[in-house]
């Protein structure tokens, strides 16, 4: 028995995408993020390849509702570094789920990611909205339970 490999075109992964459109309201935070980074990627197409970009446009509403389990919400921090001396920054969860909730969810996703050339690419499909309102009504989105 012959066993074949097949190769995806990416044309042919970028003609199958669509729009999902995941809600956030209530949700775990690390569920949301584990679901859309596994739409980003496309593995749940039976033409996955992880050397294609064949994932599809994943749009995050109610990011200012998503919540954490236990006692991440007191304990979680955010740590950035600007490279000079000193110039630490660790932000709290609850301080940046009011400065800006997206980027809570955008770095939960970013972490979920391989770490290859395809993720940024991957990131630009990633639509993250604070209110339940989003702009993308033409390109037909289906909803997905977290």
């Amino acid at each position: 028995m012959t066993q074949k490999t097949t190769v995806i075109n990416s044309k042919y992964a970028q003609d199958r995408r669509r729009w999902v459109l995941i809600d956030a309201k209530q949700a775990v935070l690390g569920r949301v993020a584990s679901k859309a980074a596994n739409l980003l990627r496309g593995k749940n197409k039976n033409f996955f390849s992880p050397s294609v970009d064949c994932g599809d446009f994943v749009i995050v509403t109610n990011a200012q509702n998503v919540k954490l389990t236990g006692e991440k919400a007191i304990t979680k921090t955010y740590f950035r570094h600007s490279g000079y001396a000193g110039g630490a920054k660790v932000i709290p969860f609850k301080l940046q789920m009011e400065k800006d909730a997206r980027k809570v969810i955008e770095a939960a996703v970013k972490g979920m990611l391989p770490a290859t050339r395809l993720r940024q690419h991957q990131m630009r499909r990633l639509k993250i909205y604070n209110g339940d309102q989003h702009p993308h009504a033409a390109q037909k989105v289906e909803a997905v339970s977290v």
